[in-house]
């Protein structure tokens, strides 16, 4: 992996899911299935089913925390030395400039609202990055290097209400797991699905969704003949199974459904998709990504993560901005939201981008900003987020969120609203100590004007 993946805890994205509890978070299919089985039939999940059409979510994070003055929130009037050397442009909202750095971005700003007074105070990433993926600070100092989750994502919550829809899984996270993503006490089931790989590749498939080449669906089928044949040997796998009333093979009818149904096989072949749009999209990884996520809430997945790292700029700040990385975040982004707008799926789906938080005002000795969450920008579109709005404000510096100053509960509260879930709720751990979902989070009420 590129050296542009790791922030400064020298932790690299790969690395989650070798440590801590990461192999529990990032599960293959086949057991995804197994350990959402319980919670394919909740009442959660029908209540979900029978609203007709529940809003979905991409959440793209830029893991180590991009600049807000470098992205949505410049300071042209500041002196040199906090303003940076990029300058600021007009987008598509009369008034409203953004760094010239996102481009593409600025031309489609009258689609989403970028909420400018999100602030905490975890200057570090570990603590930073669980409070904007699961609205809850940490209880305990974490430091950059740490991966740990003493509170559910947003994902793996949207999962245990929702649980499986028409079999795809509810949550699933690109190109791996981000180190605050998974369920904690939820329980593997609440897990995400990961995609990784090169999906920009010619030669891509979803590891455990697509047939392998040199197998036919004919030929699949036989070999489930040849595997019925063979049941009535008792599996060892049987007794481990969690609910003895459940065999291994009935997980495995479950992946085999998914691997030859239609319906998934559209979702997961981005060979099938127009290569126009691939085009417009940007082909890069990253990009196709943000593509696959779209035809994952097209066809009913509730929550879809892409992470995207390499947003710790202690250095070299202005160079890294004017570079591929970001052009790429810019350009893909900006599409994503258009291609959904245009496909009328954007009342249906919300688009978050963010980070752990934003950057240090002054411009330190090496041309870069470090870490600064009394300030950061969110952006969020669809799901009837207000089109082209700010919300909130920092200061003439921008030291401080200064208007309609919000905490990332109040994030938090109104992301659930939109996924149609209570956050005033309480969960229970599984010695049953009771847990608030979001503690004293506030609906920002701009978001749902």
């Amino acid at each position: 992996m590129s050296g542009t993946l790791h922030n400064c805890a020298g932790m690299r994205r790969r690395d989650f899911i070798q440590v801590g509890l990461g192999g529990l978070m990032g599960l293959g299919m086949a057991d995804l299935m197994r350990l959402q089985a319980k919670t394919a039939a909740t009442p959660a999940a029908a209540a979900a089913a029978a609203s007709g059409k529940p809003v979905n979510c991409i959440l793209i994070w830029l893991d180590g925390g991009p600049s807000h003055y470098e992205t949505f929130d410049p300071k042209p009037d500041a002196p040199s030395e906090i303003r940076g050397s990029f300058q600021t442009i007009s987008t598509a909202v009369p008034g409203t400039r953004f760094s010239e750095a996102v481009p593409e971005l600025a031309k489609t700003a009258d689609k989403f609202t970028v909420l400018r007074s999100i602030c905490h105070k975890d200057p570090n990433h570990g603590g930073g990055n669980h409070y904007l993926m699961t609205g809850s600070p940490t209880p305990v100092p974490v430091a950059c290097g740490a991966f740990v989750t003493f509170h559910p994502s947003f994902g793996s919550v949207v999962a245990w209400k929702r649980g499986q829809r028409e079999g795809l899984p509810p949550y699933v996270s690109m190109p791996s797991v981000t180190r605050s993503g998974g369920p904690n006490f939820l329980g593997g089931n609440c897990s995400p699905f990961v995609i990784d790989g090169q999906p920009n590749s010619a030669d891509f498939r979803v590891r455990d969704v697509v047939l392998p080449s040199d197998i036919s669906e004919g030929r699949a089928s036989n070999r489930r003949t040849l595997r019925a044949s063979l049941d009535s040997m008792k599996r060892y796998t049987d007794r481990l199974a969690e609910d003895p009333a459940v065999t291994f093979d009935q997980y495995l009818q479950q992946g085999v459904d998914l691997v030859l149904s239609p319906k998934a096989q559209a979702a997961f072949d981005l060979g099938r998709e127009d290569a126009k749009l691939r085009e417009q999209y940007g082909r890069n990884d990253f990009a196709q990504r943000l593509l696959m996520a779209r035809r994952l809430v097209e066809v009913g997945v509730s929550w879809v993560t892409v992470n995207y790292g390499g947003w710790d700029h202690h250095t070299k700040l202005f160079e890294a901005y004017k570079g591929d990385h970001v052009k790429n975040m810019d350009r893909g982004v900006a599409a994503l939201i258009r291609d959904l707008d245009q496909r009328g799926l954007l009342d249906t789906t919300l688009v978050v981008l963010l980070g752990e938080f934003g950057r240090t005002p002054k411009v330190n000795k090496d041309a870069g900003r470090d870490h600064w969450p009394h300030a950061m920008s969110i952006l969020m579109a669809g799901a009837g987020c207000p089109r082209g709005a700010i919300i909130g404000a920092t200061d003439a510096k921008g030291y401080a969120a200064s208007e309609n100053v919000h905490r990332p509960e109040d994030f938090a509260a109104s992301l659930y609203l939109k996924m149609g879930i209570d956050p005033n709720q309480v969960l229970h751990t599984n010695t049953g100590r009771p847990v608030p979902l979001v503690n004293n989070g506030r609906r920002i009420k701009e978001l749902f004007a």
